[in-house]
């Protein structure tokens, strides 16, 4: 286990031990990973950060990279969602998937608090049986398990038209605070943009919802639904307590989310790390825009412990006004001409 994840996620991280797990980490997928093992033939260790070899995401939808162990099973293939036709295929394993849960209810924690609320999902429960494979939506829904006292499909199928309003209706009636997850393109049709029944309307008034949503703004952004947009509509009638949380995540990276601050910055916790390079060097750049690389240190059933990105960011070192250390990031977009990914940002 990592020693970083047995810490608060937001504290001061300890930038040498980091350094040293991740060189464990790598040696271990090359020595379990053939594939990795050839791209990275010779590599003996990072003196630092920056120096951590990386895989593009491109090649998970290419290669079928997995790192055996004698101790660990692969136990199911996180797909993500792709126009192209083509999803990236991450193999998750048994000793991975407890680190990469207990990561992300540390850093959602953070955010939310520890109350366990009813999770209301806009996805479908028909997403859940799939044998041997899960999708990304259903993959992000599942991180919030453990802060849900009961879990409520609310879709009958993926169409975010397909609201199940007499199960929608049941809910309010018995819950007065819930969490609501969806894709972001999904929460702003199925719920912010719905035009729900004037007896809805009524029950939702004055409740506390969390809503919570990762991914799809580039659909949104087609629509000319701006952030500002997308909340007051969520918001509008619901109590004071209410919020709306957007976070940032891969699939490539299951485990690790960024979700946004009060002040408009994604920070990274302390099991994880960012580097933004040069599009075209591939040159490391500090508050400059360019290309993500994303690492962290809990992945040991494949060698996705180090991604680039086609997503464009910036960081900042300085200190944010929400009080949590260690740099902070913003999301900027996608590299020009990149595939645009339906769920991008898991």
């Amino acid at each position: 286990m990592s020693e970083l994840l047995k810490r608060q996620p937001f504290g001061r991280r300890d930038e040498d031990l980091f350094l040293k797990e991740m060189n464990n980490l790598t040696h271990h997928h090359l020595r379990g990973c053939p594939e990795y093992d050839r791209i990275w033939s010779g590599w003996n260790g990072a003196v630092g950060i920056d120096d951590l070899p990386y895989l593009h995401v491109g090649l998970f939808k290419e290669l079928d990279l997995k790192t055996e162990r004698s101790d660990s099973s692969h136990e199911r293939v996180l797909h993500s969602s792709s126009t192209s036709g083509i999803s990236s295929k991450i193999h998750l394993d048994t000793r991975s998937s407890s680190l990469q849960a207990e990561s992300s209810n540390k850093i959602l924690s953070d955010y939310l608090g520890s109350e366990k609320l009813p999770l209301l999902i806009l996805d479908s429960v028909k997403s859940l049986r799939q044998r041997g494979s899960v999708s990304a939506k259903v993959a992000a829904a599942m991180s919030l398990k453990e802060f849900a006292s009961d879990m409520i499909f609310l879709l009958e199928t993926e169409d975010p038209s397909s609201m199940k309003l007499d199960t929608l209706e049941q809910s309010l009636q018995k819950y007065d605070s819930f969490y609501v997850y969806g894709f972001s393109w999904i929460l702003w049709l199925a719920w912010g943009k719905a035009d729900f029944p004037d007896h809805i309307k009524e029950l939702i008034e004055g409740k506390t919802i969390k809503f919570i949503h990762s991914g799809g703004w580039k659909k949104l952004e087609e629509d000319s639904v701006d952030q500002e947009t997308f909340q007051k509509h969520l918001l509008e009638g619901v109590s004071k307590e209410s919020l709306v949380l957007d976070y940032y995540g891969l699939v490539e990276q299951i485990g690790i989310v960024y979700p946004l601050c009060d002040h408009g910055w994604r920070h990274v916790p302390n099991w994880a790390d960012i580097i933004i390079r040069d599009i075209h060097t591939l040159e490391s750049l500090i508050e400059e825009a360019g290309q993500i690389q994303l690492m962290n240190a809990i992945t040991w059933g494949a060698p996705y412990h180090s991604v680039l990105t086609e997503d464009v960011g910036i960081i900042s070192p300085a200190p944010c006004q929400c009080g949590r250390s260690g740099d902070k990031f913003r999301l900027l977009g996608r590299i020009p001409k990149a595939e645009l990914r339906g769920c991008a940002n898991v």
